[in-house]
C-alpha cells in the first residue's frame, strides 16, 4: 500500500516553494508491497459473490487498502499477509520489491503498472482458496504521478521521463522516472519501500523533479555534451559539473 501525505498537507506541499527556488517541489509516496485483484481471483480467493472491503483511502481519488490481505508462494518462499488495493481491476497484479523478489526466488522485472505481458506469476492463497497466476508479478518503475494543472506547472508531458532530487543525508537522484498524467491523479511521487530505505525517504517528504540535467542544472552555453543527452535517462559526466553543478555537491 502506499503511504503519503494527507489533503491538507499535500496542498500546503504543492502550494509551497521548492528546495532550490525552482518551483518543481512534489510530495513523494513510499509504495509497499500489494496486490490488485482482478473480479474472478477476489471471489476465488474469498468467496464466491465477495467484495473488497475498504480499510483506509489511498492518496489517489478512488483507491483504498482493503481489509484483505493475501500469501503470496514462490518457489523458495512465501510472503504472508499481502495487502490488496482496491477497486478489483480488470487483471490481477502484484507490485513488489526486488528483496521481496530474493524472498520469493523470483526474478522480478521492472514495468509500469499494467504492463504484465510476459511476467512472472505465482500462486495467491486466500481464506477461501488458492489461484494459480500465470503472469502479474512486477517491480514497480518509479513514477510521478500527475494531475494536469500540475504538469503544466511543472512543464511536464505524460510519458515523459525527468529526474527527481531527494535531499538529505543519504540524498540522491533517481533517474528514468516516468511522468503519468491523468485527470484523476493527485501530484506525488511514487518508489518502493527499496528506494525509499537507501534514500532514506520517509512518507510526506518533498523533492524536486529535473526534467534536463544539462538545461536545468548546469546551463553551459556551447556544451559539447548536451546535444547528446537523453532528458531522464543519462548523465553527463564532465568536468564542467563535477565543478559547479548542485547535484554533484548534494
Amino acid at each position: 500500500m502506499v503511504k503519503s501525505l494527507g489533503p491538507k498537507e499535500r496542498a500546503r506541499a504543492l502550494a509551497g516553494s521548492s528546495m532550490n527556488g525552482s518551483g518543481r517541489t512534489i510530495p513523494v509516496a513510499l509504495s509497499a508491497r500489494h496486490i490488485h485483484l482482478s473480479q474472478p481471483h477476489v471471489e476465488a480467493l474469498f468467496g464466491k459473490g465477495h467484495v473488497l472491503s475498504p480499510q483506509t483511502e489511498l492518496s489517489q481519488p478512488g483507491q483504498f487498502a482493503a481489509r484483505e490481505t493475501v500469501e503470496i508462494v514462490g518457489p523458495k518462499r512465501s510472503i504472508p499477509g499481502v495487502r490488496v488495493l482496491g477497486p478489483a481491476r480488470p487483471a490481477t497484479q502484484a507490485e513488489l520489491s526486488f528483496t521481496d523478489g530474493v524472498v520469493l526466488g523470483i526474478n522480478l522485472p521492472v514495468r509500469l503498472s499494467g504492463d504484465t505481458q510476459g511476467t512472472p506469476g505465482a500462486h495467491l492463497i486466500g481464506p477461501r482458496g488458492a489461484v494459480k497466476l500465470t503472469e502479474g508479478l512486477i517491480v514497480a518503475a518509479r513514477h510521478v504521478h500527475c494531475s494536469p494543472d500540475d504538469a503544466k506547472r511543472l512543464g511536464l508531458a505524460d510519458r515523459q521521463k525527468v529526474y527527481v532530487r531527494v535531499p538529505g543525508v543519504r540524498g540522491v537522484w533517481f533517474d528514468g522516472v516516468i511522468v503519468r498524467v491523468d485527470p484523476n491523479f493527485r501530484t506525488e511521487l511514487h518508489v518502493d519501500t527499496d528506494e525509499g530505505n537507501a534514500a532514506g525517504i520517509r512518507a510526506g517528504g518533498m523533492i524536486d523533479v529535473v526534467a534536463s540535467l544539462c538545461r536545468d542544472a548546469c546551463r553551459l552555453e556551447g556544451c559539447p555534451i548536451s546535444p547528446g543527452v537523453e532528458d531522464g535517462t543519462s548523465q553527463p559526466f564532465c568536468g564542467y559539473t563535477q565543478r559547479s553543478a548542485s547535484f554533484f555537491r548534494g
